[in-house]
C-alpha cells in the first residue's frame, strides 16, 4: 500500500459518540467535538480531574478540600485532604469476582488463569504474609521479577499496605539493578531463580546473591522458583510468604502517597528514581485507558512489556477499568505476540513500534494467519510509527481496529497525546492531545507555535507528574529535570508538531536534532526513508554538529541477513534521502555496524552514540548493564574518517 503522512486510513462509526466513553462525556458537558472537550479538560482543569473521579466512580474518600493546592509548575498538591489505595480500586469489591482478571501465557508453554476473586485472595495472602516480614507504610519492595502473576500480586499486595513498588526485569544485570536499588534502600527484596527467553533458561541465582549483598538495609529475601530450582540460603519461598485464610484489606493513604518509584533509562548517569503516587495513577490511568482507549469490563487489554518498562506499569492500570489483562513472559519472534493475541482474544492490542515495523519488513499477513476480529483497537508507542506501519497494520491486520500510537513517558507514566475512538485517523498522525495534557509546541522563541516542529511542553499540571524524585530532597534534581529551559513550564524533550485539527507529529528526541545548514529536524524521519529499504535491519543516525559549528551527517546501518553494504546500495539510500527529506541531510559517510545500540526497554541511543563521536570514551557515554546490547558500542567509535 503507498501512503504519504495525512492519508486518511480510519473513521469512526456513526453510533461511536453513543458507545464510547468519552463521546458519553461529551454529552454529559453538552459539548460538540473532542476539541471542545479538550479545550475544557485544559482550562477548567479542577472541574476536569474532578469530573474524572466521579464518573468512573473512584474508591476513596474524595473529602470536601480543593483539587489543587499551590501555583504553578512544579509545587501543584493535588487532592490535598482525600485518601485512596491504588489496590482497593484495581480489586474492587463490587466487581463480578468470577469475570477474568489475568490470562498468563509463557513461551515455555506455561499458562495461567485468574478471576478477579482469585486474584484478591492472592494478594490477601501475599499481604500478610509481607506484613510479618515487618513491611508497613512507606517501605519499599524491591522486585527483580519478570512480567509473570506473582509480580502482579506482590505489586498489588504492597500497595494496599501503602509500601512502595519497584521493578527491575531479570534480563538486566547486578550493577543496573543495584544502581537503581541502592537508591530506595529496600527492606524486601523479590526475586527468581531465572527466567526463560528464546529457547534458553538464565539461572540468575547469582545475580540475586550480588543484588542481595549490594542491599544492607533488606530484611528478607523472598524467592520465586520461576525455573523450578532451590532456593538459596537467605531467601524464603514465594509460597512460604503466602498466608492461606488471610482477610483481604487496603489501608487508605493520602492521595499524593508514593505507590511506585520508577526510573530513567540510567543510559547516561545515574538512574533517576521517579515517584508517582496512588492517586494521581489512578486517576490518570482510568482517564487514558478508559476514555481515550474506551476500556471496560469485557475488554482483554495486552502490551507486550517487561517489569522495567513504564508500560507493565500502564498494563496493571487495565485491573482498574475491570479489564483482563494478558501477560507474557518470552521472545516476541516472528508472529508469536499475534498468535497470542488470537488464541487470548485480545480486545486491545498493544506493543512496542519496532514490533510492527518487524512483522511488516518479515512479511506476516497476521489478519489472514489467524482469527484476530476481536481486536478492536491497536497501540502503538515507544518511538514514533511511521506512515507505512499505520497502512501495514489495516492491509494486514484488519480493517476495523483503531490504530491508537501513543507518545508520553515513564516521567508520567502514560501518554501526553494519543487516540480517541471519535475521531478519523490519518497515516503517521496521532489523533489528539488527551484530555487533561495541556501539550503544546515551543518555538524557538518560547513560544505556542501550530503546523510548526517545536519543543513538546505542558503549561498545565497532571496529577501523575511525579511526586518527586526519591533523595531529592531539595527538588533540583526534578526542577533541572524539566523546568531548567522554561520556568514554571514542563518540558519533555521531545520535538512535536501540532496541527491545526489537533492532531500531532512526534519526530524523537530533541537533544539528538538533525540541524543541517539551519534546517531542523527529528531522526523519526530520517529512519523512515532508511529503514523502507528491505535490505536495512535497523538504522542510526547521528549529526556531530555543535553549537555556531556544523559537523558531519553519519548514517549506521544493520543490515539484513545475507547483505552487504555495496556503492549500489548505498547509492540508493542517498537518492532516496535527497529526495524525501533534502539535499542536506545525505549522510557524509554510511557505515555498517553488528548492531543499533539500545536500552534494555529498545529504544535507540542517539545522545550516547554523538558523544562517543565526539570524543567521550565508550565507558562513560552510557552504561553497559542499562543496555540491551552493549557490545555494539565499540563499533561506533571514531575514526580518522570522522
Amino acid at each position: 500500500m503507498s501512503v504519504t503522512e495525512g492519508d486518511l486510513l480510519w473513521e469512526p462509526s456513526e453510533d461511536a459518540r453513543r458507545r464510547a466513553r468519552v463521546g458519553r462525556l461529551m454529552d454529559e458537558r453538552g459539548l460538540g467535538s473532542y476539541d471542545e472537550l479538550w479545550r475544557w479538560s485544559v482550562t477548567e482543569v479542577d472541574a476536569f480531574w474532578d469530573t474524572v473521579w466521579s464518573y468512573f466512580g473512584v474508591l476513596g474518600e474524595r473529602g470536601d478540600g480543593p483539587v489543587r493546592e499551590g501555583a504553578g509548575m512544579p509545587g501543584v498538591r493535588w487532592f490535598p485532604g482525600a485518601t485512596i489505595n491504588y489496590a482497593r480500586n484495581a480489586l474492587r469489591a463490587d466487581r463480578d469476582q468470577d469475570a477474568t482478571a489475568v490470562i498468563f501465557r509463557s513461551e515455555t508453554g506455561d499458562q495461567r488463569t485468574l478471576t478477579y476473586g482469585e486474584l484478591a485472595t492472592q494478594v490477601a495472602e501475599v499481604r500478610q504474609g509481607l506484613r510479618e516480614l515487618g513491611v508497613t507504610r512507606g517501605d519499599r519492595v524491591a522486585a527483580y521479577v519478570p512480567n509473570i502473576p506473582e509480580a502482579l500480586v506482590l505489586f498489588l499486595a504492597t500497595a494496599s499496605l501503602g509500601a512502595i513498588w519497584s521493578s527491575c526485569s531479570p534480563d538486566f544485570g547486578a550493577p543496573s539493578v543495584i544502581d537503581r536499588f541502592t537508591q530506595i534502600e529496600p527492606k524486601v527484596l523479590v526475586a527468581v531463580d531465572g527466567y526463560p527467553y528464546n529457547g534458553k533458561r538464565y539461572d540468575r541465582r547469582d545475580v540475586v546473591r550480588d543484588i542481595q549483598a549490594a542491599l544492607p538495609t533488606l530484611s528478607a529475601t523472598v524467592l520465586i522458583p520461576y525455573l523450578g530450582t532451590d532456593g538459596h540460603e537467605g531467601t524464603i519461598g514465594y509460597d512460604d510468604l503466602r498466608r492461606p485464610g488471610a482477610e483481604p484489606g487496603f489501608d487508605d493513604v493520602p492521595f499524593e502517597h508514593p505507590l511506585w518509584i520508577l526510573y530513567s533509562s540510567g543510559t547516561t548517569g545515574l538512574p533517576k528514581p521517579i515517584v508517582h503516587g496512588h492517586g494521581g495513577i489512578v486517576l490518570e490511568h482510568l482517564k487514558s485507558l478508559g476514555f481515550h482507549q474506551d476500556l471496560g469490563p469485557g475488554d482483554v487489554f495486552f502490551w507486550f512489556t517487561t517489569t522495567g518498562w513504564m508500560m507493565w506499569n500502564y498494563l496493571v492500570g487495565g485491573l482498574l477499568a475491570g479489564a483482563t489483562i494478558v501477560m507474557y513472559d518470552g521472545a516476541p519472534n516472528g508472529d508469536t505476540l499475534w498468535r497470542l493475541a488470537a488464541e487470548t482474544g485480545v480486545t486491545y492490542f498493544g506493543v512496542g513500534a519496532p514490533y510492527i515495523l518487524a512483522s511488516m519488513k518479515a512479511g506476516l499477513d497476521p489478519g489472514k494467519t489467524f482469527d484476530l476480529s476481536r481486536i478492536r483497537g491497536i497501540g502503538s508507542t515507544g518511538s514514533p510509527l511511521p506512515p507505512e506501519g499505520f497502512a501495514w497494520l489495516y492491509e494486514h491486520v484488519g480493517r476495523d481496529p483503531l490504530v491508537g500510537s501513543f507518545s508520553g513517558g515513564t516521567d508520567v507514566a502514560t501518554g501526553f497525546v494519543g487516540p480517541c475512538p471519535l475521531l478519523p485517523l490519518r497515516a503517521g498522525v496521532i489523533q489528539c492531545r488527551e484530555l487533561g495534557a495541556k501539550v503544546e509546541a515551543y518555538g524557538d522563541a518560547g513560544e505556542p507555535v501550530v503546523d510548526e516542529v517545536g519543543e513538546l511542553v505542558l503549561t498545565e499540571p497532571m496529577p501523575s507528574m511525579p511526586i518527586y524524585f526519591w533523595n531529592d530532597e531539595s527538588g533540583e534534581r526534578y526542577r533541572e529535570s524539566y523546568f531548567a529551559m522554561y520556568p514554571g513550564v514542563w518540558r519533555h524533550g521531545d520535538w512535536i508538531k501540532i496541527l491545526p485539527d489537533g492532531g500531532n507529529v512526534i519526530y524523537g528526541r530533541s537533544d539528538s536534532t538533525l540541524n543541517r545548514g539551519g534546517v531542523r529536524m527529528g531522526t523519526a524521519d530520517f529512519y523512515r526513508v532508511v529503514e523502507a529499504f528491505d535490505e536495512i535491519a535497523d538504522s542510526l543516525v547521528v549529526d556531530t554538529g555543535q553549537l555556531g559549528q556544523e559537523g558531519r551527517l553519519l548514517l549506521y546501518v544493520q543490515l539484513a541477513d545475507g547483505v552487504e553494504l555495496s556503492e549500489e546500495v548505498t547509492g540508493r539510500i542517498r537518492a532516496a534521502l535527497r529526495s524525501t527529506l533534502s539535499p542536506r541531510h545525505v549522510p557524509d559517510e554510511i557505515r555498517a555496524v553488528p548492531g543499533v545500540p539500545r536500552t534494555l526497554s529498545g529504544k535507540k541511543l542517539e545522545v550516547p552514540v554523538r558523544k562517543i563521536l565526539l570524543g567521550t570514551p565508550v565507558e562513560k557515554a552510557a552504561n553497559p548493564d542499562a543496555m540491551a546490547n552493549p557490545e555494539v558500542l565499540t563499533h561506533f567509535m571514531p575514526t580518522s574518517g570522522h
